[in-house]
């Protein structure tokens, strides 16, 4: 844990306050951790279905290998390189290396102990088995060890380490055995590394007459993992030895990639060049081992692999959690969420056919839009039916003359980019912001720029020195003599799949003045523009820093006037000491301020003379809360925004973000009344403690459990 300041309720608050003290801020690594340990939470919660609480342990491993492949190794980094900058709360970057250790040692435990001693045996009671191969009878034994020597046996490549044979290169994320072999011959100990094979399952099933059976429970699914079933069969690998001792471990390398923008004469090239170090270099910054591995063996390993002994976490049980994804996917719906199936606004029920060929285009997208804004809100409403339909319809549309979007991240078969294609092909001018840095997507974007440039899409890769986060489509039409444009602006990206899981805003407006901010926005991104002012738009690093500082700033003012002043603010992540001030300033001078924090939050809040009046939430359930949305009281003349832009340095200074001020009153209190509905939320809500703990909410006696993402559902269901 960070340093904490003992709050004591009743304590005077201090006299002489300096707000960018140390002492006012949560360290931002320790507050990842501990959205993590609440994304952990949901696997320990028995409200939660048996698989979905598997899905949970399985996020909860697979964030921890993204935060040690970019924030670990980025902290490591500034140690190596002796920078002397500390964080906002004061630490030096080998303190926070301490502390994460300190920190994530216990829940790691906590994870593989759970697992081990609650879900598995839970599974059991359902006729799911993951079983240990030296549980298996003798029937169950025969077949894995055919299914070895004909499926992983000629797959398998043994490595010998001995002054003949170096270490060998280790991939990152990797599964591997350490092997310990006795030649019978010498009566030396030998070690060598066999590694598990990703292209095959990590949990192989055994067919139905093999499965487990128990009294009263029909057998669903039994499997073992698959480098037991290898370790099971070493002798294979090495004939005439005499096997002593296998060790599971895993390691976790840099995956930060590291592109000098302003000297890359192809930024294509560049990025591709860059993602072959990140597969075959990168420091490692973590090893993981099964506990029972003995101090000579992870002694030698750490050496080799040049890591201290605070780099190692020990495993009891299976290591690399994140596997258990392959699990959800079982045919078992008694065990999950019940299947949610999106619903369309009510505009768009009267209005669309099922099927695009027979829209009556008197009553299509535009039409809709042209009538009023139409917000839409992912997953409750329908990604594939609302936004990717108003692209496949424009990519047709005779009348449709242009199309601008940007991709930062897409699915790997995206419809999205298919309807791209399809527009370009009918002759209409298409242009295409790629993103190319977007973290672990760049491959995927790589082969979607090149596939976009070759059917003649205007493909451009952004801004030097910035990534490219907005989220938005412009499409231009002629209409009886003259051009309208038409936009969406989100919050969250253009991928069909992730939409099913995140939560995100979306507006659909043809606004004269948003077709033409986007149109200035577009010409910024692809051009020599340097936009300063917008009509309507908030934009990063242009002016959204401003804006949103100067909005809070005006709710001070109210506040101190003696008015009634609020704001409501939702996003992924609150750390931009800027920002963290304003709203200190705010709740010094009276504003009531509710954050709805997903997840790192730097600010502290119910500090005495600092943040009394600031209440900090993070919603974690079923959907991962991803939408931005920001709400300002102003004396009753109420604005509401929504956007891409966390309150974050990066977001705010190194990003092109967009956010846009919701005018449609209507769609201005549906935002209000959701914001409403997650602050009541008594189910999946956690407060943050001015010491930085989180407390779970739970319904008094007699009140009822009121799930935000539930209730949200049900609306969208009913509407």
């Amino acid at each position: 844990m960070a340093r904490q300041r003992k709050v004591v309720p009743d304590k005077q608050p201090p006299t002489d306050i300096t707000l960018s003290d140390p002492e006012y801020y949560f360290n931002r690594e320790i507050s990842w951790l501990e959205f993590n340990n609440r994304v952990l939470h949901e696997a320990f919660d028995p409200r939660t279905p048996l698989l979905e609480r598997l899905k949970f342990m399985a996020i909860f491993s697979s964030n921890l290998d993204e935060y040690f492949m970019v924030r670990v190794a980025a902290l490591k980094e500034q140690v190596t390189a002796k920078v002397t900058r500390r964080s906002a709360d004061g630490l030096t970057a080998q303190a926070q290396l301490n502390l994460i250790s300190e920190r994530l040692r216990p829940m790691v435990m906590q994870q593989h102990c759970h697992f081990e001693q609650a879900l598995r045996p839970q599974l059991a009671t359902k006729g799911v088995y993951l079983l240990d191969y030296i549980d298996l009878n003798q029937e169950q034994r025969a077949y894995l060890q055919t299914y070895f020597d004909e499926q992983i046996f000629p797959v398998l490549t043994p490595l010998a380490i001995d002054p003949g044979h170096p270490f060998p290169y280790i991939s990152n994320l990797s599964l591997n055995l350490a092997v310990v072999i006795k030649d019978p011959t010498k009566g030396e100990e030998l070690f060598a590394r066999v590694k598990v094979p990703k292209i095959l399952p990590r949990f192989l099933p055994l067919p139905e007459h093999l499965r487990r059976q128990q009294k009263d429970v029909p057998a669903a699914w039994t499997a073992v993992p698959l480098e037991q079933v290898i370790a099971h069969n070493l002798e294979r690998l090495f004939p005439g030895m005499d096997i002593q001792e296998y060790y599971p471990f895993r390691i976790t390398r840099d995956g930060d990639l590291e592109v000098a923008e302003d000297e890359a004469d192809d930024l294509l090239l560049a990025i591709e060049q860059e993602l072959r170090k990140r597969r075959f270099g990168g420091s490692i910054v973590r090893l993981e081992v099964h506990a029972s591995m003995p101090e000579l063996v992870r002694d030698m390993l750490r050496q080799e692999m040049d890591l201290a002994e605070s780099d190692v976490y020990e495993v009891e049980g299976l290591l690399c959690l994140s596997d258990l994804f392959a699990l959800t996917d079982l045919p078992l719906p008694e065990l999950k969420d019940a299947a949610w199936r999106s619903a369309l606004p009510t505009r768009l029920r009267r209005s669309l056919d099922a099927d695009l060929s027979s829209l009556d285009l008197e009553e299509d997208f535009f039409a809709v839009i042209r009538k009023q804004d139409l917000m839409l809100h992912h997953p409750y409403y329908s990604f594939s039916n609302t936004v990717q339909r108003f692209l496949t319809q424009a990519a047709h549309d005779p009348d449709v003359l242009a199309i601008k979007t940007t991709l930062y991240r897409t699915s790997g078969d995206s419809p999205i980019v298919d309807a791209l294609i399809t527009a370009a092909e009918n002759g209409k001018q298409v242009s295409v912001l790629v993103e190319l840095k977007a973290r672990f997507d760049e491959e995927n974007n790589i082969n979607w720029a090149r596939k976009l440039e070759n059917v003649g899409v205007h493909v451009v890769y952004g801004l030097v020195g910035l990534k490219t986060h907005t989220k938005v489509m412009l499409v231009v039409r002629r209409e009886e003599g003259r051009i309208r444009r038409y936009v969406h602006i989100g919050t969250g990206n253009y991928n069909p799949k992730t939409a099913r899981l995140y939560t995100d805003i979306g507006l659909l407006s043809c606004r004269d003045d948003l077709g033409a901010d986007l149109t200035d926005l577009f010409n910024y991104l692809t051009g020599y523009s340097r936009q300063q002012s917008y009509r309507k738009l908030l934009v990063a690093p242009v002016n959204l820093r401003n804006r949103m500082l100067s909005l809070i700033h005006r709710e001070s003012e109210h506040a101190s006037n003696g008015h009634h002043a609020r704001i409501v603010a939702k996003m992924n992540a609150l750390v931009d000491p800027g920002m963290i001030v304003a709203l200190y300033e705010a709740s010094q001078a009276g504003v009531q301020i509710d954050l709805i924090v997903r997840g790192m939050c730097c600010l502290r809040p119910q500090l005495p003379g600092i943040s009394d009046n600031i209440r900090v939430v993070s919603i974690v359930g079923r959907f991962l809360e991803h939408s931005r949305i920001f709400y300002f009281h102003n004396q009753g003349e109420e604005e509401v925004f929504i956007g891409s832009a966390d309150w974050m340095t990066r977001n705010l200074d190194r990003r092109v973000e967009a956010v846009v001020p919701i005018d449609d009153p209507a769609i201005a209190k549906d935002l209000q009344e959701i914001l409403g509905i997650l602050l009541a939320d008594n189910r999946q809500a956690w407060d943050l403690q001015p010491d930085g703990h989180y407390i779970q909410r739970r319904p008094a006696t007699g009140i009822s459990e009121q799930s935000s993402q539930r209730i949200l559902m049900e609306m969208a269901q009913q509407q």
